[in-house]
């Protein structure tokens, strides 16, 4: 499995500049998501809709770096959502040059064991409906569809997604609790 770095992100200039290129590395999901134009994605509002998401309240921006330290992926997480009080996968984004190497399942694997880890019961996350690869890839980790309703900033249809979580692959309640948060941890996926 791929050594993944995660980190918040420091919006230098040139971070900005990876982001950017992460994004254009996924056409497909920027037209589907309608939030940028694959063909002219804004560094400023890249930098600013970022800075937003990282400065909410719960909300947690991680950038995924491989054992070169290549911007590998972007994790956002929500700690609480406020009607189920539940953790939430925002968007979890693989670059392109990255796909159907194990990141994007290390990446889901490392929020479950977070979760898990802090004696969470339930991880949960949105696809749009329009996308049916990250459907299948969610499907296939195990996720199950719950609702199908609206997302709440853009009203885009969207399947709700749940993922039971046991207690941190068994390892006690305490492993895990903050690991991921605001440090730069190498971790090994093991899923």
């Amino acid at each position: 499995m791929p050594s993944l770095s995660l980190a918040p992100p420091g919006f230098s200039p040139q971070e900005i500049a990876e982001l950017v290129d992460l994004h254009t590395s996924n056409p497909d999901y920027c037209r589907s998501a309608g939030e940028y134009d694959p063909d002219d994605i804004r560094p400023d509002r890249v930098e600013a809709d970022l800075r937003a998401e990282a400065g909410a309240e719960g909300c947690e921006v991680l950038l995924a770096r491989d054992e070169r330290g290549r911007l590998a992926g972007l994790l956002c997480l929500l700690d609480r959502h406020p009607q189920d009080g539940l953790p939430w996968i925002g968007l979890l984004m693989v670059h392109g040059d990255f796909r159907r190497k194990g990141i994007g399942r290390s990446l889901a694997g490392m929020v479950e064991e977070r979760f898990g880890g802090e004696g969470r019961e339930g991880v949960r996350l949105a696809v749009l409906e329009n996308n049916p690869t990250a459907l299948g890839f969610w499907s296939a980790l195990g996720w199950r569809e719950i609702d199908r309703r609206p997302d709440r900033e853009y009203g885009r249809p969207c399947v709700v997604m749940h993922k039971q979580l046991t207690r941190a692959f068994g390892r006690p309640r305490s492993t895990g609790t903050g690991q991921m948060r605001g440090t730069a941890t190498t971790w090994t996926s093991s899923s």
